[in-house]
């Protein structure tokens, strides 16, 4: 194994335990918290929990750059606006699980959140990246 390998390897299982950890933070956000937690840091947590979760399991590809950080965001916007549409009421969605994944409340400030989350991965990618071209 060279160690280019071996340090793939080790950044996904960083990755791979970040997207744990978040992952559990998050369903305990979503069964205990209340207040400005439940409101606002569930949805700054969720943009890293999907980039820890990509990074896992394609840890150099989008190459480091703005790409997948940006991604991550439109998405997320997407899916919020998807929330002023009332998606998961014209879908006819009942699954309380899903409705809760999806969301079925827009919020401008859900934006800002989203925004603040991804801003750790662009400089986790600034960073890979300059290590990526010494």
């Amino acid at each position: 194994m060279t160690m280019k390998n071996t340090n793939k390897i080790s950044y996904r299982m960083i990755m791979l335990f970040l997207t744990v950890l978040l992952f559990i933070t998050e369903i305990i956000i979503g069964m205990y918290a209340s207040g400005w937690i439940r409101a606002y840091f569930g949805d700054v947590l969720v943009v890293i929990l999907i980039y820890t979760l990509i990074r896992t399991v394609s840890p150099d590809k989008p190459k480091y750059g703005l790409i997948l950080p940006l991604g991550i965001l439109i998405f997320s916007f997407i899916v919020e606006f998807l929330q002023l549409w009332g998606i998961a009421d014209r879908l006819h969605i009942t699954n309380k699980l899903i409705r809760i994944i999806i969301g079925t409340g827009f919020s401008t400030i859900d934006l800002l959140c989203y925004a603040a989350g991804i801003l750790p991965c662009f400089v986790i990618e600034f960073i890979m990246k300059r290590r990526s071209s010494i």
